[in-house]
């Protein structure tokens, strides 16, 4: 497995709206896979692999829509006091119990310019037993740059953006990082693609024309995968996407979602949309001839890239693929090795049998 990638993927800086720096390294590894790429007006990539197999007499190529939103969730600068602390608007979905003490990275025009996150308030040493006790709100937490403000106020300017600045880990099981939401996706997809543009036999050739759109802004609402869908009016549609994995302590299993070493998740229904029923069985039908472990997920609230894909224009047959993931929306994201691999299998298996 590529690890080298997935971490160049995971660590490189692209909040919702500011995705260029993953959209340029993503453009630089898919050299030669496509015959097509472009950059629409929001900024997805769209990119196009015509058939390598001819369709059926008279037949027009089944267009499929593979969606990996490129986007993490992060800030951006909305003020710069005078004594030089940033404050900021989120973009995306946080908890702020999650942002206590977190070194960041401030990016600008000038410069990335690594910071510490914190709420206001006082020390333990000093603070009452009902102020230890209180949650602060994400507009409470301000980021230190260790610069006097004139500095800070020349390097920096409302509208720079801001990530959590944590390293890729590789444990003997699993990859922990931030933005494992979703670079995954992105990973996947060059991965599978990879792996069909070298094949050589029959069963890695393709009769569809298959579209992978790295997609923007979804963690602010599946924005880029609305317009990439109308343009592309695809027949099928597939989400490549985390999802969660509660197998941990403190969850019960009926909210598990997936769990970790189970295999790849398909996805069922989540509050964005509902799978169709035969695409989930035809998905499953090549996991088990392949004998690739899957896991099917139910998310009772949470949404991805694929609905937009299902209404867009005259509608397409969707279903969501994804890699449970503990810890999601934290720099400690997590997911285990052997269900990234059974994704990426998964997808060089089924793609070939689309007719």
């Amino acid at each position: 497995m590529n690890t080298a990638l997935l971490k160049k993927l995971c660590e490189t800086p692209g909040i919702a709206g500011r995705e260029d720096r993953v959209r340029n390294l993503v453009k630089k590894e898919i050299r030669g896979l496509f015959d097509e790429v472009r950059t629409d007006a929001l900024g997805s990539l769209i990119c196009t692999r015509y058939p390598t197999l001819p369709p059926g007499r008279g037949k027009k190529p089944t267009r499929i829509m593979l969606a990996a939103h490129m986007d993490e969730i992060g800030f951006y600068v909305s003020h710069i006091d005078d004594r030089g602390f940033i404050w900021v608007n989120p973009a995306g979905g946080f908890d702020a119990r999650n942002l206590f003490s977190r070194r960041v990275l401030v990016c600008c025009d000038t410069g990335d310019y690594e910071g510490v996150m914190n709420p206001g308030g006082k020390p333990v040493h000093i603070a009452r037993p009902e102020e230890r006790r209180k949650i602060p709100e994400i507009n409470e937490f301000s980021i230190d740059l260790g610069m006097p403000a004139k500095e800070v106020k020349k390097k920096v300017e409302i509208g720079d953006f801001v990530v959590m600045h944590e390293p890729f880990l590789v444990q003997p099981d699993k990859f922990v990082s931030k933005a494992i939401d979703n670079r995954i996706g992105s990973f996947l997809a060059i991965e599978a693609l990879r792996k069909l543009h070298r094949g050589k036999t029959k069963a890695q050739k393709h009769a569809a024309e298959i579209v992978v759109a790295f997609t923007v802004q979804e963690e602010v609402g599946l924005r880029g995968a609305m317009t990439a869908a109308f343009q592309v009016d695809a027949d099928l549609g597939v989400a490549l996407d985390t999802t969660l994995a509660c197998d941990t302590p403190g969850i019960p299993d009926t909210l598990a979602v997936t769990r970790h070493g189970k295999g790849v998740g398909i996805g069922i229904q989540d509050s964005s949309m509902i799978a169709d029923h035969a695409l989930v069985k035809d998905i499953c039908t090549v996991a088990k001839r392949h004998k690739i472990p899957f896991q099917k997920s139910i998310l009772p609230c949470g949404g991805q890239d694929g609905a937009a894909i299902q209404r867009a224009g005259r509608g397409a047959r969707t279903v969501v693929l994804s890699v449970g993931t503990r810890y999601i929306h934290t720099v400690t994201e997590s997911i285990d090795k052997g269900d990234l691999e059974a994704a990426i299998k998964l997808l060089v298996a089924w793609l070939p049998t689309i007719k």
